[in-house]
């Protein structure tokens, strides 16, 4: 009993490290698992949707509806969980590695797709990106400027003030699709700013109650909006000139839309569950579906597989929507994630130099002595001083 209060007592009575599975260890959340998942199952039955809306006002009002927030959810999740990077060379590695080498990857594989199904003429464009592939674009953009928004005062105005100079800005071009870089760009602030407990406001059940009228009017709105309003504001993809509407309406609707987009947004997370669900695992893998499910649309769309008047009838409209939700599902998957781990998220240690620092913290765990010291003692610390990275 004495031994054990002396510093250098007894090596017997000396604590040993916890065993590997006790020691701190990465905890995802459930509720974002889960938005993931449910943001990338709605982008994926608006691409359905967005098949067949000639003449059809209901599917067309729904897939606004959808519109206005589905990306916006995503985004504002995306940049919730950047609020961490600071051009580290860990962090930088990371941005490559998982934003810039499968955008590259996938929009040659996209090229490729179209030359052999729809045009041997179509050329590959590193800066012309591809259907979906624009949000990697984005991504890898928003993600490089988040120390300037977390240094600056006013984030949120000096963004939104950007987006709605965007939108009277042709002259912007569609390099890097950077309309719609710089008209989401509000989302990706915003999603910076953001703090667990604004998550938990929108959670609570009063907050569920009053979404449900909330949505009913923006379904509404929307049906009224298809005869009078252009699908492509709902893109964010041009400037106001496109359309023919007069200049002031670009600022204007870009300022609305953000509106909408955050009051719906707040709508869809107040349903998403907060608990584990039998599609929680599945919101690990959201990049794979998104990714892979422009192929299928696409194929689709090449070989008119969309033409058909059945998909006119209101048991047609059903079936694709199932099928939207299902494919994406399906292509989130462990399996797709096993097949594709090397191309989405590859390691590419080799290309990168080692960090100093990384290899003098590894320098020192290689000296500490084998069992009890001051340095064993460190360990559990710096574990998760590593997990909070």
């Amino acid at each position: 009993m004495t031994s054990s209060l002396r510093p250098h007592g007894d090596r017997k009575t000396t604590p040993s490290p916890p065993p590997p599975q006790a020691r701190p260890g990465r905890q995802r959340d459930a509720f974002f698992d889960n938005a993931k998942y449910l943001a990338i199952v709605l982008v994926g039955v608006g691409h359905a949707w967005g098949q067949i809306l000639d003449g059809n006002r209901t599917v067309e009002a729904l897939y606004r509806a959808l519109y206005t927030f589905h990306m916006p959810a995503f985004i504002i999740i995306s940049g919730y969980f950047s609020r961490s990077f600071d051009l580290s060379p860990k962090r930088v590695k990371r941005l490559i590695t998982g934003v810039a080498v499968p955008y590259l990857v996938f929009e040659v594989g996209y090229a490729l797709h179209r030359r052999f199904a729809e045009d041997p003429s179509n050329e590959i464009s590193l800066l012309d990106p591809t259907y979906l592939l624009w949000f990697l674009c984005a991504l890898f953009v928003w993600r490089l400027t988040t120390p300037l928004w977390q240094t600056v005062r006013w984030p949120l105005p000096i963004a939104l003030a950007i987006a709605a100079l965007a939108s009277v800005t042709p002259s912007i071009g569609n390099d890097l699709n950077m309309q719609r870089v710089l008209q989401f760009l509000p989302c990706f602030v915003l999603g910076l700013l953001l703090r667990p407990e604004h998550f938990r406001l929108v959670r609570r059940r009063s907050a569920r109650i009053a979404s449900v009228p909330v949505v009913a009017v923006a379904v509404a709105v929307a049906w009224w909006s298809v005869p009078r309003m252009e699908t492509g504001w709902f893109y964010r993809n041009a400037a106001v000139q496109a359309t023919g509407a007069p200049w002031w309406s670009g600022p204007v609707v870009t300022l609305a839309l953000f509106g909408c987009s955050l009051v719906l947004t707040a709508c869809f997370f107040a349903w998403v569950p907060g608990r584990r669900m039998w599609f929680t695992a599945l919101g690990a893998g959201t990049i794979y579906g998104y990714l892979l499910h422009g192929f299928v649309v696409k194929q689709g769309t090449f070989s008119g597989w969309f033409h058909g008047s059945a998909w006119d009838t209101p048991l047609g409209e059903v079936a694709i929507t199932v099928l939207g939700a299902a494919l994406i599902t399906v292509l989130c998957t462990k399996p797709f994630q096993r097949v594709l781990k090397y191309v989405v998220e590859p390691r590419m240690d080799w290309a990168f130099r080692r960090d100093p620092g990384e290899a003098a913290r590894g320098r020192q765990h290689r000296e500490q002595p084998a069992g009890g010291g001051a340095g064993a003692a460190r360990t559990p610390v710096e574990a998760a001083e590593k997990v909070s990275a």
